[in-house]
């Protein structure tokens, strides 16, 4: 966290919890080297195990006095083969092999596949992946309750290992029963983000929304071939992005995910919703304590892209090294923001305004601070809009969220750029509190010097949510 990480960066780090990142000390560890969002996976664990975390996340937010976010990533549907006989076989490549509904252990020429939902859309030239992946098998036939395909891509395959269909849309909700389960207890802890998976159409993040309310924001994890088709809807429905480069670069060709990653940054963008790049992007560092070059440069990648965050999956939550994981991706993080190229890039990035007044006011805030080579640009928001709208302009100085929330200051813990400070408490009612407010803020986060000006943004009438319509200078004595 910046009170205790002298490198404070722009891009903000998500790091999950797990077993090996459960305990106070780690958990503290991981915020001081430069953790702002905590992902708790609820595809491991018992609810017990969350709730624990999360009363730790609290504690270690409390003791270094800055917001952090938790975001709770529900489990989706997950399908997969049933079991062998012998618990694995080895399918050939040109061999025949049938998935069917009967639960009788398989071998080499069958296996059950406990999901008519596939069955029922599949079609000859359908492909199915399984074991991530690893092994491909083409479909030839289909009937009411069987598959016939042809083996393309062979190997070892054993009990109960996944089945990816990149090819069509599956008649399978996004929530299942765990999940509205594991989503009503995280409500009620009170994250702030909710991750959903297995989304292929609008209509996923509708029903989520239905049930979320506004007691958190969605956020939706780019992973199905289908989403992608679906874009631009999916990202006027939702409130955050992730790219899920797991699934996702099972189900679409490698080629095709680094334009799709840049495609999903770009249009996130362009709407002001915080976008997440995610998975195996320090993989090597769940058993080493150092990255690869290519992982350092595929965390720069998604730096110089312009995302809001990036995530530490397994590295943090099962490896080795999580603290070591955290430290070097905020240094190449850091190192990256320091470049004059990658400032260049997001200068040049830079979004015209929309026809309304606060983005009108977020982009003249980023113009004035550059004009007036301003240290910080302090937003007033009720519940994070104004500092998300001033954060799609890119400024290149640190913006500070002031609001009267804790909910909203964690909100803004994902947030390219943005630190967040909860006056709890202190309201503003006038001009002159507002300014005096701000200086405070910016004493706080011990930026620029005597003389300096700090341009800030703010609505009048002062504590009405939506209201951004004032734009104003102030000098720091």
């Amino acid at each position: 966290m910046p009170t205790a990480n002298a490198l404070i960066c722009r891009t903000k780090i998500v790091a999950t919890l797990g077993p090996a990142s459960s305990d106070y000390e780690t958990i503290r560890d991981l915020a001081v080297a430069g953790a702002d969002v905590f992902r708790f996976n609820f595809s491991h664990g018992t609810h017990e195990d969350h709730a624990a975390r999360h009363a730790i996340v609290r504690r270690v937010e409390a003791e270094l006095g800055e917001p952090i976010g938790i975001l709770a990533d529900m489990q989706g549907p997950k399908l997969r083969v049933g079991v062998f006989a012998d618990g694995r076989v080895t399918l050939k490549p040109g061999a025949p092999f049938r998935f069917d509904l009967s639960d009788v252990p398989g071998d080499e020429t069958r296996v059950c596949l406990p999901h008519p939902e596939i069955i029922s859309v599949a079609k000859p030239g359908s492909r199915l992946l399984m074991d991530d992946g690893k092994l491909a098998v083409v479909v030839n036939a289909v009937g009411p309750d069987w598959l016939d395909a042809t083996v393309d891509v062979g190997g070892v395959l054993s009990n109960h290992k996944g089945v990816n269909v990149p090819d069509v849309a599956l008649p399978i909700p996004a929530l299942t029963e765990k999940d509205r389960r594991d989503l009503a207890f995280a409500l009620n802890l009170g994250v702030e983000y909710v991750a959903l998976s297995f989304v292929q159409r609008p209509e996923d993040v509708s029903e989520a929304r239905a049930l979320v309310g506004d007691r958190a924001s969605l956020l939706v994890k780019l992973e199905k071939p289908q989403a992608i088709d679906n874009l631009d809807a999916i990202l006027e429905l939702t409130d955050a992005v992730m790219v899920a480069r797991g699934d996702l670069g099972v189900e679409l060709p490698p080629e095709n995910v680094p334009l799709v990653q840049k495609r999903i940054i770009r249009l996130a963008r362009r709407l002001g919703k915080p976008v997440v790049v995610a998975t195996q992007m320090l993989e090597s560092m769940i058993s080493a304590p150092t990255p690869t070059r290519a992982e350092a440069s595929d965390v720069a990648t998604a730096v110089f892209d312009g995302a809001d965050a990036v995530m530490l999956s397994a590295e943090s939550a099962a490896g080795q090294y999580p603290r070591e994981a955290v430290r070097i991706m905020n240094r190449i993080i850091w190192r990256i923001e320091q470049d004059a190229e990658w400032q260049s890039m997001m200068a040049r990035a830079r979004m015209a305004p929309e026809d309304y007044v606060a983005d009108a006011i977020a982009g003249a805030a980023q113009q004035v601070a550059d004009t007036l080579k301003a240290p910080a640009i302090v937003a007033y928001t009720h519940r994070g809009a104004t500092a998300f709208r001033i954060a799609r302009e890119r400024p290149s100085c640190p913006i500070l969220g002031i609001t009267p929330t804790h909910e909203a200051g964690r909100r803004m813990a994902l947030v390219w750029g943005v630190r967040a400070f909860v006056n709890e408490g202190r309201q503003v009612m006038n001009v002159e509190d507002m300014v005096d407010s701000a200086l405070d803020v910016v004493r706080r986060a011990r930026i620029g010097s005597s003389g300096n000006s700090i341009v800030i943004a703010a609505g009048v009438p002062f504590g009405v949510s939506g209201s951004t319509n004032t734009l104003r200078v102030a000098k720091i004595p």
